[in-house]
């Protein structure tokens, strides 16, 4: 058989680039094609710099060309990642924290995903492998990190700093820690309106000597709402780690809190997707896994729109006995979960490597109000 560009072209518009939308014709994704017989090369420039894109890419444009031109075609795919140019706007709010290298916003589209308890352990976990680490409990209506590290009546004191006083984290476990459980009572409803929310986590962030840090962890409220906006107007964010298990309405959830963190004017790197719950291993039969929630969904969502599995933790009881008794799980040493944490951490150090290596840092973004829209947009 005989093969010609406009056929590879034809089959290359059914395809998309994983996050891009547009198919990779459109999107100017497909740079140049030469064939020569059965032999056909491809060069691709893409945008997303994640190993699973990458793979998702290679592997679409082999299978489309097989099945839709000639299914023994030899095929060659030259891909090379171009990072996304920035956006530019007149001024910038956000500004970083002297002695903090990286800062991670975990989150989740939905409530009881158990975004915190990832948060908690993946903070230990990095505190064993040697790193300096400080969790900001930015849930501001329903704070769980004070209870989870065994806090909850603690008060942070006053220190002066180059003449200036500031908050001064609470530490447990070798974890510095803020969160506004520190300044209300246990049974205390917090009933605030964003400005006066955005006002308090300011103070955390800006008003607390939070000395050095390789990493801070910000535990970040369910949804995409008015609290996340306030951090990324306020910092910064290195990457985002987002939570879900593996039900179909948490994923839909996910996928949305992705999507807020993909948003050309926020464009905060997604590091990744945690499955969390990922099945249920009863503590007399260690071996059996019942999948509860559903099965490998939050990898299928990760595959799906290109962004990395960063791996997954299983519902187990001690996981939940160890947050109520203010000791996270990962502490415990020689066991499955302490190797599921540790594998999770360590997929998670990688991503942010790379995306270090790969991007240019991220900016904070200027949110304004008109006409009761916000309009976001990045700095200069």
């Amino acid at each position: 058989m005989k093969l010609n560009k406009n056929d590879i072209l034809e089959a290359l518009q059914t395809i998309s680039v994983p996050g891009e939308g547009q198919n990779m014709v459109e999107s100017g994704a497909v740079k140049n094609i030469q064939v020569f017989g059965d032999e056909v090369v491809v060069d691709i420039v893409i945008k997303n710099p994640s190993l699973q894109a990458r793979k998702k890419t290679e592997v679409s444009i082999l299978q489309t060309i097989h099945r839709k031109v000639y299914e023994k075609a030899k095929i060659t795919v030259n891909l090379k990642v171009e990072a996304a140019t920035q956006p530019q706007v007149n001024e910038i709010k956000g500004k970083p924290i002297p002695g903090i290298q990286n800062i991670i916003a975990v989150a989740s589209g939905k409530g009881g995903v158990g975004k915190s308890t990832i948060t908690a352990n993946l903070a230990v976990t990095l505190s064993k492998m040697g790193f300096k680490v400080g969790i900001l409990d930015a849930d501001i209506y329903g704070p769980s990190i004070p209870i989870m590290f065994d806090v909850a009546m603690e008060k942070p004191l006053a220190v002066e700093v180059d003449g200036k006083s500031k908050m001064k984290p609470i530490e447990s476990y070798g974890l510095k820690i803020l969160s506004i459980g520190f300044f209300t009572q246990p049974n205390q409803a917090v009933v605030w309106r964003g400005p006066m929310a955005a006002k308090a986590l300011n103070q955390m962030i800006f008003d607390a000597h939070w000395g050095e840090l390789d990493f801070m962890l910000i535990d970040l409220p369910p949804g995409t709402g008015d609290i996340h906006l306030s951090i990324m107007q306020s910092l910064p964010i290195t990457g985002a780690v987002i939570v879900s298990t593996p039900q179909e309405i948490a994923l839909a959830d996910a996928r949305k809190g992705v999507a807020m963190f993909q948003q050309e004017a926020i464009n905060v790197p997604v590091l990744g997707i945690v499955e969390n719950m990922a099945y249920f291993t009863p503590e007399e039969l260690p071996d059996n896994k019942y999948y509860i929630f559903g099965k490998e969904g939050a990898q299928r969502l990760a595959e799906d729109i290109g962004v990395p599995f960063l791996g997954e933790i299983p519902l187990v009881q001690s996981i939940r006995e160890a947050g109520d008794a203010g000791r996270p799980a990962a502490m415990q040493t020689s066991t499955s979960l302490e190797t599921a944490f540790q594998d999770m951490t360590k997929n998670v150090v990688q991503e942010i490597v790379r995306r270090n290596t790969s991007l240019p840092p991220t900016e904070a973004i200027k949110i304004t109000t008109m006409a009761g829209c916000a309009a976001v947009n990045k700095k200069v």
